[in-house]
C-alpha cells in the first residue's frame, strides 16, 4: 500500500470521525453547527473543513417511517377460530400503553441510559465509540435507541422495497453509516416525541429468531402479551436485540441468561429496580420463565384446512382486489397485518375431513385420492373443503403428501381438473326443458352408432365424422323408448345422446355456462362459454372440471336459478382497522330459469328415491346425481339439499387408473362406480353437516314441464331406504 493511498484512508476516517463528533455537538446543546466548528480536531487536512461541511450538507435529513410489516391472520367463518398465519416478519404492532413499565425501562437501561436526555444521539456513547474504533480498539456500537430505530426502519423500508444494496447499505458496519443514522435521528427526534420513538423501536426491533416486535416476543417466549411482563422476562426479553440469533431464548439459553442477567444489573444500577428484586431474578433460572408457543406460519399449520388455506392465498395473490399486481397482493398478505375472516364453517370441515379420509385412507393400497368440498346455495360460500392426501409444499414433500388442491381448478389449486362423468347430464337436460320439452317426453335408449356431423347440430362449431357407440353401465342395448326422467334417474347414456340429437349442441354448451360449468383449464383463458367444448360426448363429461366448480353449478339448481362465483372470504380487516374490499360472488339470480332449475330438482331428487343412489339418500329431501367417466376412472357424487351442496371426487390424480377390479379400503369391486363409495362418502358428510339445521323441502317442479312425468314419485321424501343385498350397481344402469 503507498503513502497516497494511506493519506486518503486516513483524511477519509478523519472526515467520517468529524462528522460524528460534530453530530455530537450538534445533539448535545440543539440546534444546527456547522460542521467546520471541527476544524481544530481535523487540522493538518487543507480542505477537511470544506468537506465535511459538504458531506454534511448531502446527508439525507429526513426519514418518513412507514407502517410496520405485521403478520396476517386467517380466521373461520365465526371469527375466532385461527387456521394460519402469514407473515415476511412476524409482527403484531401494539401501541406503547400496552408495554409493561418493567419492559420499557430494560430497554432504556441496556440501550441508552440517557434516553431522555439527547437530542438523538448520546454524545458520551458516540465519542466513545468513535475514538474506540478510530484508534483501533475493539468495536463499539454506541448507538442511541434514536439511531437503533433509524436503522431499523431503513432496513425494513429496504426490505419493503425488496432493495438487497439498500438493506447492506442499512446494515453496513461502518463510520459513514453511522453518520447517515445519527443526523437522521437527530431531524426524527424533531417531529417525533421520545415516547413514540420508543413504541416504533419496541414494534420494529427483532426479538429473536423470526421474532419481530415485542408483543410476539412476549407471547412466543411466555405466553402472554407485553403489558403482562414482569422484571425477569422484560430483561429477558431487552437482552435479546444486541444479538438476536446469539440470545435468542429457546435456541441459546445460557448466552441468554448471561445477557439477561447484564440487563437486570443495569436495572440495579440505574435504581429501576432494588437489591431484592434483583437477586431473585438473577437466582431464577432463566428456562424456569418459559413458557414457549411455536412459532408457526403459512397454511401448513392449518392441518386439514391447509387446501382451503391455500385457496384462500391464491384468491389474495391473484386477485386485483387485493392489489394492482401480484408483487403488491402478496406484501399485502404476508407484510399488511391483515385480519381474514373466511366462509369455512368448523364443523363442517371436520366432518368433510373424517368422511374423506375415511372413505379412501391416505395409505390405502390403491393409491387413490379424493376431495369433497361442500357450498352454500344462493351466496357461493365454501363452507368445506378436504382431500385424503396431506398437505405439503416443502421442496422435497414426504412420500404420500401433495400440494396440489384437487378441489380447485389450476389457477387456485394447480389441479387440472378430472372428467366429471354423467353429472354433466343435468346441464342437457336444463336445456332440454329450456326448449320447451318435458320430463315425461320419451327417448331412444336402444344402443346405436351416431356420426356427429350427421346426427346431431351445432350452430357454433363444426362436428367431425367420427363414430360414437355410446353404452351403459348395466351392458343393456335395447331399452326401447323411455322417458327423460327415468333417463336421467338411472343415468341412461344412450337416452340421453338421443337427447342431445334433438337440441343444439351450442345451446347446451350455453346452458352449462349459465348454470355455471367452468372447465378447469380453458375457462381461465376465455372467459366464456366459448370455453367449453362442443361435442355430442359432453352430455357424459369428456372435459374436466373440478369438484368446487361443479358444487358451484349445482348449487345454481339448489337455490332455484341463482349461480354464484365460489367465494372464501367474507370479511378483511387492515392493521389500521379498516375494512378492505373483497371478492365479490357475483350472484346472478336469472343465470337459470327458476322454473327449470326447480324441475331439474325435482328429477334429481327421484335420483335419490328410485335412481342410482337409492341407497344413499338422507333423512330429509335432497337431491343428487352420480358420476363415473369412461372406463371408471374417476367417480362422482354432487347432491344437494337448500342449504349445502357437496361434490365428492374419488380417483387418481395423477393418471387415468381403471377403477375395476380393484380393493379399496379394504373392499373388492369389479366396477367402482359413483355410487358404489363416493355417494355413501356424500351421505355420510351431509347427515353430519345438517345437523341442527331445519328440514327444508325443494319447491315443485313447473306442471308444464313436468308433462304428466309416469315415473316420478313427487310424494314426500321417503326415508332412507336399507341397502338389500342383491341390489348391485350393474342393474341400476348407472353412467360411464
Amino acid at each position: 500500500m503507498g503513502p497516497s493511498t494511506r493519506l486518503s484512508q486516513t483524511t477519509g476516517a478523519f472526515k467520517a470521525l468529524a462528522l460524528l463528533l460534530a453530530f455530537v455537538l450538534v445533539s448535545a446543546v440543539g440546534g444546527v453547527l456547522a460542521a467546520g466548528l471541527l476544524l481544530p480536531f481535523a487540522a493538518g487536512a487543507n480542505t477537511v473543513t470544506e468537506d465535511v461541511t459538504q458531506m454534511f450538507d448531502e446527508l439525507p435529513d429526513a426519514l418518513e417511517p412507514g407502517p410496520l410489516s405485521e403478520k396476517s391472520r386467517l380466521y373461520a367463518n365465526d371469527g375466532a377460530t385461527l387456521l394460519a398465519t402469514f407473515y415476511t416478519e412476524n409482527r403484531i404492532v401494539v401501541p406503547l400503553d400496552q408495554v409493561s413499565q418493567p419492559m420499557k425501562d430494560a430497554v432504556i437501561a441496556i440501550e441508552d441510559h440517557r434516553y431522555y436526555e439527547h437530542g438523538g444521539i448520546d454524545p458520551e456513547g458516540v465519542t466513545r465509540a468513535a475514538i474506540n474504533n478510530f484508534t483501533g480498539g475493539d468495536t463499539q456500537g454506541g448507538s442511541s435507541l434514536t439511531q437503533q430505530y433509524v436503522k431499523n426502519v431503513l432496513i425494513e423500508q429496504a426490505m419493503r422495497d425488496d432493495d438487497p444494496v439498500a438493506v447492506r447499505a442499512a446494515r453496513d458496519d461502518s463510520l459513514g453509516r453511522k453518520a447517515r443514522e445519527a443526523k437522521l435521528a437527530i431531524s426524527i427526534e424533531t417531529i417525533m416525541t421520545k415516547d413514540e420513538i420508543l413504541q416504533g423501536y419496541l414494534n420494529i426491533a427483532q426479538f429473536g429468531i423470526r421474532v419481530y416486535g415485542v408483543e410476539t416476543a412476549a407471547l412466543h417466549y411466555f405466553g402472554k402479551h407485553a403489558s403482562e411482563l414482569s422484571v425477569v422476562e422484560a430483561a429477558t426479553i431487552a437482552g435479546v436485540t444486541n444479538a438476536p440469533t446469539k440470545y435468542d431464548p429457546v435456541t441459546n439459553p445460557v448466552d441468554s441468561e448471561k445477557r439477561r442477567n447484564r440487563v437486570l444489573l443495569k436495572l440495579l444500577e440505574q435504581k429501576y429496580i432494588t437489591q431484592q428484586q434483583h437477586d431473585e431474578a438473577v437466582a431464577t433460572p432463566l428456562p424456569a420463565t418459559l413458557n414457549v408457543q411455536p412459532i408457526s406460519g403459512g397454511c401448513q399449520t392449518a392441518a386439514g384446512a391447509a387446501f382451503f388455506c391455500d385457496y384462500v392465498t391464491k384468491v389474495i395473490t391473484s386477485d386485483p382486489t387485493f392489489g394492482k399486481t401480484k408483487k403488491e397482493r402478496q406484501a399485502l398478505l404476508y407484510r399488511g397485518g391483515l385480519d381474514i375472516t373466511t366462509t369455512l364453517d368448523p364443523r363442517m370441515q371436520a366432518a368433510a375431513e373424517a368422511n374423506i379420509s375415511a372413505a379412501v385412507p391416505a395409505s390405502d393400497p390403491s393409491g387413490l385420492e379424493d376431495a369433497i368440498v361442500a357450498v352454500e346455495p344462493g351466496t357461493g360460500k365454501i363452507l368445506s373443503m378436504a382431500q385424503n392426501r396431506p398437505y405439503d409444499v416443502s421442496r422435497e414433500p414426504a412420500p404420500g403428501t401433495t400440494a396440489v388442491n384437487y378441489s380447485a381448478d389450476q389457477l387456485h389449486g394447480s389441479s387440472s381438473g378430472f372428467s366429471p362423468g354423467s353429472t354433466w347430464k343435468v346441464f342437457t337436460l336444463a336445456e332440454w326443458l329450456r326448449s320447451g320439452r318435458t320430463l315425461s317426453d320419451k327417448v331412444n335408449a336402444s344402443k346405436r352408432t351416431f356420426i356427429p356431423n350427421r346426427d346431431f347440430r351445432a350452430s357454433c362449431a363444426r362436428l367431425d365424422r367420427i363414430p360414437w357407440s355410446p353404452g351403459n353401465a348395466d351392458g343393456s342395448t335395447d331399452q326401447g323408448a323411455i322417458p327423460v326422467l327415468r333417463a336421467t334417474f338411472n343415468s341412461v347414456n344412450t337416452a340421453y345422446a338421443s337427447m342431445e340429437t334433438q337440441l343444439d349442441l351450442c345451446a347446451v354448451r350455453d346452458m352449462a355456462w349459465s348454470a355455471g360449468l367452468r372447465p378447469s383449464r380453458t375457462a381461465e383463458v376465455t372467459g366464456d362459454a366459448s370455453s367449453i367444448n362442443v361435442m355430442p360426448t359432453m352430455t357424459i363429461g369428456t372435459q374436466n372440471s373440478s369438484p368446487l366448480q361443479l358444487a358451484a353449478a349445482y348449487a345454481t339448481f339448489a337455490s332455484g336459478g341463482t349461480y354464484c362465483e365460489p367465494v372464501a372470504i367474507t370479511r378483511v380487516v387492515g392493521a389500521d382497522g379498516s375494512d378492505l374490499p373483497v371478492p365479490s360472488a357475483n350472484c346472478d339470480p336469472g343465470a337459470v330459469d327458476p322454473r327449470i332449475a326447480r324441475t331439474v330438482t325435482f328429477a334429481l331428487e327421484n335420483v335419490m328415491t328410485q335412481g342410482t343412489a337409492k341407497k344413499s339418500q338422507l333423512s330429509r329431501p335432497s337431491a343428487g346425481k352420480s358420476g363415473t367417466a369412461n372406463n371408471n376412472h374417476h367417480t362422482w357424487f354432487i347432491g344437494y339439499t337448500p342449504q349445502i351442496v357437496t361434490a365428492v371426487w374419488i380417483g387418481n390424480a395423477e393418471n387415468d387408473v381403471s377403477m375395476s377390479y380393484m380393493r379399496i379400503n379394504g373392499r373388492y369391486e369389479k366396477r367402482w362406480y359413483g355410487s358404489t363409495l363416493a355417494a355413501p362418502t356424500w351421505r355420510s358428510f351431509m347427515e353430519t353437516a345438517l345437523e341442527g339445521l331445519p328440514v327444508v323441502g325443494f319447491p315443485g317442479p313447473d306442471p308444464a314441464m313436468l308433462g304428466g312425468a309416469p315415473d316420478a314419485k313427487p310424494d314426500k321424501p321417503s326415508k332412507p331406504s336399507k341397502p338389500s343385498q342383491d341390489d348391485s350397481r350393474e342393474s341400476r344402469g348407472d353412467d360411464d
